[in-house]
């Protein structure tokens, strides 16, 4: 299933123990690398003056239009306690707000949101709100992530122009393909995976 990340926000966390919610999304963390969330920052008064307000996707069992279930407040991490999270909280990577480009320099907007699987939370499509020039046909562009080959701090190269106008959605895996700047190597993470409520600890 496909979610706009702007309905994510404030998005119930709730807590099997407990039995009730315990925070809310505040924030979604992207990796720029794999375009997937990886965590989110959480509010709410039970956490409001705990360090420990991070959520790893990891950790999430199951995503309802009800919210988020995990099995207690236990789970909820600081940012220190994962490094890859730590590093990328670090570059203070975001979506909305990046300017949308194609490899030939005509410039299509700016992404206002985009939209995630909720299986994985890999990003899928960029909503992109066009110049006022070009609002008057085409006032959003919704431009798969197929489509996406560059990724700089300030903007996102994508494809000619007449290809990204007729983008539809695509929900199977993805493997990047893109330059991206926040690669620090070679090798890829592993891949985001909810976690499964049959499987047990060993």
């Amino acid at each position: 299933m496909l979610i706009y990340a702007s309905k994510l926000i404030g998005t119930k966390i709730l807590s099997v123990q407990a039995g009730s919610p315990i925070a809310t999304v505040a924030t979604p963390i992207i990796d720029p690398d794999t375009l997937k969330i990886i965590a989110f920052k959480l509010s709410g008064p039970l956490i409001a003056k705990s360090e420990n307000n991070l959520l790893d996707v990891k950790s999430i069992r199951e995503y309802s239009h009800y919210g988020m279930v995990i099995d207690d407040i236990d789970e909820l991490i600081t940012d220190d306690d994962v490094v890859k999270i730590r590093d990328i909280l670090k570059l203070n990577f975001t979506l909305p707000g990046l300017k949308v480009e194609t490899k030939k320099g005509s410039k299509l907007g700016k992404v206002i949101d985009y939209t995630v699987t909720s299986e994985d939370f890999l990003v899928q499509q960029i909503v992109v709100k066009r110049p006022a020039i070009k609002s008057f046909l085409d006032p959003e562009l919704i431009i798969s992530r197929k489509e996406i080959v560059e990724i700089t701090d300030y903007k996102i190269i994508v494809k000619d122009e007449e290809k990204v106008l007729k983008t539809k959605a695509e929900t199977e895996d993805f493997i990047p393909n893109f330059i991206n700047p926040f690669r620090k190597n070679e090798q890829d993470y592993a891949p985001v995976q909810t976690k499964n409520p049959d499987d047990k600890d060993n």
